[in-house]
């Protein structure tokens, strides 16, 4: 009787002991987390803007210590602008002068793409991945309005679009400028440029960890005029009509002061 007893108290706990143990496993093979918070959720343009740094902090949860020593964790923070239209222009030269000869409009096309990395992105991970995510302003898929359009032109004026835009400072990419505080603590500083189009942008973060990509998260940014180039602008947007009265009245006494100002006598 007394070995029954035993026999059963060790059942007994055995059972009770598995879910321990699987709460157990399943704890260790929870995937990673990633969190971000901005430093501002809001960005005012003056007049006198110059361009700025936006810092962007996160943390990392149930990170695996070990890969974390080899520093097998990475991260990329992107910073996009609000998606619109844009038209791209070919300019040939014809009897001796510089002309648009063609001309392609792409849809939803990024106003802006920041993007910050902890290593150089052959560190990170593969092509195939970039390409997969979308991630890179060389991996952003632009569609094209028209669909007659032969791939060759397509991607001529892609690669003149991203040109345009990484010239212009609108388009950029710092190696570097992702970098661990701590373990799970992490720090992005991402570049606005002073023509930064106003609108809402995302912020969006990517884990991999060697070389995988784990986990996404995303956090709004607000950048809005200020003063009198806020209101200009509303005025611009919202009554139009008004606007270029006043635009037209403007011109008109600008010539009119200007002519007096200047008349020879």
């Amino acid at each position: 009787m007394g070995s029954w007893t035993s026999c059963a108290l060790v059942v007994l706990l055995l059972v009770s002991a598995l879910p321990r143990t699987a709460d157990a496993q399943q704890q260790e093979q929870a995937p990673e987390g990633i969190e971000i918070g901005l430093s501002t959720d809001t960005v005012f343009i003056t007049s006198d803007f110059s361009g700025a740094n936006l810092t962007i902090f996160g943390a990392l949860d149930n990170i695996d210590p070990l890969i974390s020593r080899q520093g097998g964790y990475d991260i990329i923070v992107v910073l996009e602008g609000p998606r619109r239209p844009a038209v791209v222009r070919k300019k040939t030269r014809v009897l001796g002068m510089w002309i648009n000869t063609q001309s392609m409009t792409f849809r939803d096309v990024p106003a802006s793409y920041s993007v910050a990395l902890t290593r150089h992105p052959q560190d990170i991970t593969d092509a195939a991945n970039y390409r997969r995510l979308s991630l890179r302003a060389e991996n952003i898929n632009f569609q094209a309005v028209d669909p007659g359009s032969t791939a060759e032109t397509v991607e001529e004026f892609n690669a003149a679009l991203r040109g345009r835009m990484e010239e212009v400072g609108l388009y950029d990419e710092r190696v570097g400028g992702v970098q661990f505080l701590s373990r799970n603590l992490f720090r992005a500083t991402l570049h606005l440029a002073p023509n930064v189009p106003v609108g809402t942008h995302r912020a969006r973060a990517f884990l991999f960890r060697t070389g995988l990509f784990v986990r996404e998260t995303s956090a709004a940014l607000t950048i809005r005029k200020a003063g009198a180039e806020q209101r200009v602008f509303e005025l611009a947007h919202q009554s139009s009509f008004l606007y270029g009265l006043f635009a037209v009245f403007l011109a008109m006494m600008t010539g009119w002061i200007g002519r007096i100002v200047f008349r020879k006598d």
